[in-house]
């Protein structure tokens, strides 16, 4: 056998040596350290387009327990973080929810995880690159005080030509590699982290003196689930939270690409995680003594504003110059998730690709950049095609899809979730440490994770749920969901015919745990 017949079978067993089964595929190692992985996670999540997507809606579901909801969302994601944390030690790869629940489940339920990661993706960059378009008129329009060039997002044809631009320009950063993709986080990050920080002390500013009538004292009662008036009122808010801290799992994504693989993506996903919460907490605790969480005026909860709070905040808390700083912080939020966010579904596409689960060419790297270049402009061109579809067809179909995004997070999440237990189930009596991280820890994230895809599940098919359209007497954000849940089913079972190997177990086998060498 010649040299070159050699280096693709060491290439893809240089991994395999701790972990069985799982291949090496051309990422450019070392690429980020730990820092980098958490500010990666961070962007992915968008914390400031989040707030001022959600803040005014979680308000207005739960009241003056808005602080308590985003606690109680934070639980769930924590402990299935412990789960993705645990799993990348022992299996660090990019496949991640889809590789690991393929070991533990088998091929058929792991593609389908892959599946709902995928798909939930594609909604979110759509969603995203609609976002930054509107901030973009909308900021351009507050610079020149020209009311016209705001009025610009409103032009359908306008709208959608910004919007792929972004699209473009987020798929060329992602495609040239992680180091481009670092450089751009961090001052997009940084960026929107700071001016966070101050909205929310000028809001403490403008609390103390009373500046507001809808102002409110600070009461320990806001940290108390239990508070919640109904049942029905506080799932509204869980689910709303929930999205708030969806993304966090990009830092394990780019495992092969970072230094120290198998613990460095778990603790940065840690890091992500408690700078999330602080900055939601901090940021509702603030707006609400500010402004108060109620219906009239400046109150969080005013159905009027509650779809973009920051809009309405940013004048009167930070006055109309570094009011305009706020809108740059949205604008840099979604356009820096907009860019990261295409980390995940290309590293889930190259893994699915490289384990015969989805077609080969997927499976190519970039020689230079080392990144899965085809499987980001893959993701490129579906998130352009499925906004420009859905923003031509109906604005209400738009909004109804990312409705139904919940759904897909709480599937590959709780599925991944479970993984961890089932594929520890022979070291959870090793120790407290084992039994816990590995075993009760994920067993209740993913408990509580697939009890809130139940409940939206039978939330969904109530017409009035999203944008209240129906079809055939049924919800539309339902038709969705589990429309695009069926698509999934229908295209594993094509790929099953054509590539038959990985769905017979062939490929990426239900291996016991192995012990991982360190970097």
């Amino acid at each position: 056998m010649t040299q070159l017949d050699v280096r693709p079978q060491v290439a893809d067993t240089v991994i395999g040596a701790a972990e069985g089964d799982v291949r090496g595929k051309g990422l450019g190692k070392g690429s980020v350290g730990l820092v980098g992985s958490a500010v990666i996670g961070i962007s992915t999540v968008a914390p400031v387009y989040c707030l001022t997507s959600t803040l005014g809606s979680t308000a207005g579901e739960v009241g003056l327990q808005m602080p308590a909801v985003f606690l109680a969302g934070f639980l769930p994601m924590l402990l299935v973080a412990f789960a993705y944390r645990e799993l990348n030690k022992a299996v660090p790869d990019c496949g991640t929810s889809f590789t690991w629940t393929v070991k533990a489940f088998g091929p058929r339920v792991g593609w389908m995880c892959g599946w709902g990661l995928v798909i939930a993706t594609i909604i979110v960059l759509s969603n995203l690159a609609g976002v930054a378009t509107s901030y973009f008129w909308l900021l351009a329009g507050e610079i020149t005080n020209n009311p016209s060039i705001s009025a610009l997002d409103d032009n359908k044809l306008v709208h959608i030509a910004t919007c792929l631009t972004l699209i473009a320009a987020a798929t060329a950063i992602s495609y040239r590699g992680m180091t481009a993709t670092k450089g751009v986080q961090y001052a997009l990050v940084g960026l929107q982290l700071a001016v966070l920080g101050l909205f929310v002390v000028m809001a403490f500013q403008k609390a103390s003196a009373g500046s507001f009538d809808t102002g409110l004292d600070f009461s320990w009662q806001w940290m108390n689930p239990f508070a919640v008036e109904s049942m029905a009122a506080f799932t509204a808010g869980l689910s709303l939270s929930i999205f708030m801290y969806w993304g966090w799992d990009a830092c394990l994504a780019t495992n092969e690409e970072t230094t120290g693989s198998a613990k460095t993506p778990g603790r940065a996903s840690l890091i992500a995680m408690v700078v999330l919460v602080g900055s939601y907490l901090a940021t509702g605790v603030a707006a609400q003594m500010a402004v108060g969480s109620g219906a009239n005026g400046l109150g969080l909860g005013n159905p009027e504003t509650s779809d973009n709070v920051f809009a309405a905040l940013a004048g009167p808390v930070m006055g109309p110059l570094l009011g305009i700083l706020l809108f740059v912080a949205v604008l840099a939020s979604a356009t820096a998730s907009l860019q990261t966010t295409f980390i995940p579904v290309a590293r889930t596409v190259l893994a699915m690709s490289t384990y015969e689960a989805l077609p080969s060419s997927y499976a190519k790297v970039h020689p230079r950049f080392k990144t899965p270049g085809r499987a980001t402009v893959m993701a490129g061109v579906a998130t352009g095609v499925f906004y420009t579809v859905m923003t031509l067809v109906s604005e209400n179909v738009l909004t109804d899809t990312i409705f139904a995004l919940g759904l897909m997070i709480c599937l590959y999440y709780s599925l991944t979730a479970f993984a961890c237990a089932w594929y520890f189930r022979g070291e959870l009596r090793r120790s407290a440490r084992d039994l816990f991280f590995k075993g009760v820890f994920p067993v209740l994230g993913g408990l509580l994770l697939a009890t809130v895809f139940l409940k939206t599940l039978i939330d969904m098919w109530n017409p009035s749920y999203g944008s209240g359209s129906t079809v055939l007497g049924v919800g539309s954000v339902f038709v969705i969901g589990v429309g695009l849940l069926a698509l999934g089913l229908v295209i594993m079972f094509v790929t099953e015919r054509r590539s038959p190997a990985f769905f017979r177990g062939q490929v990426l086998t239900k291996s016991t745990p192995a012990l991982v060498v360190e970097d």
